[in-house]
C-alpha cells in the first residue's frame, strides 16, 4: 500500500487532469500489488520439508558435488544454460524468459527440454566413468 502512494506521489506531475483522479490512483495501486505479487511469486511456492518422514532414495545427483554440476550446466551451449539458469535456478517462468532472452515462449520452453536432455546424457556418462572407477 505504501509503495503505492509513493508512486502517486512521486509520478503525481504525470496525472491528467481531465481524467478521475480516484481512477488514476486505484489504477497506480493496483499495477503496485500486482507488480508485488509477481516479484514474490516464486517465494510463494516454496513448501517447507520439516515433517516429512519419508526416506529419501539416493541418486545420481548426489555423488556430484556442486562444482561438478556447475561444470555440467556450463557444458551446455550458452542459450541452453541461459534458459535452464533462468527457470531450474532463477525460478523465473516461460513467459519472463521469453520476454527477456526476445524469444518466443515456445522456444523457452525447447531449450529448457534440450538443456534437460542434453544434462542427463552428460549425467549419464559422468555416472559410467564414476562407476567404472570402481569396478
Amino acid at each position: 500500500m505504501s509503495d503505492g502512494f509513493l508512486k502517486v506521489f512521486t509520478k503525481i506531475d504525470q496525472y491528467d487532469t481531465e481524467k478521475s483522479f480516484e481512477g488514476w490512483i486505484k489504477r497506480i495501486l493496483i499495477n503496485t500489488a500486482i507488480d508485488y505479487y509477481r516479484a514474490n511469486k516464486k517465494y510463494r511456492e516454496q513448501v517447507s520439508i520439516d515433517g516429512h518422514d519419508k526416506e529419501i532414495t539416493k541418486s545420481a545427483v548426489d555423488d556430484l558435488s556442486y562444482n561438478e554440476l556447475l561444470m555440467l550446466v556450463q557444458k551446455l551451449s550458452p542459450m541452453y544454460r541461459s534458459v535452464f539458469s533462468l527457470f531450474a535456478i532463477d525460478g523465473y517462468s516461460h513467459e519472463e524468459i521469453a520476454e527477456a532472452l526476445n524469444i518466443s515462449i515456445g522456444t523457452s520452453k525447447s531449450n529448457l527440454f534440450k538443456a534437460r536432455t542434453n544434462l542427463k546424457k552428460m549425467l549419464q556418462v559422468s555416472n559410467k566413468e564414476v562407476y567404472e572407477q570402481y569396478v
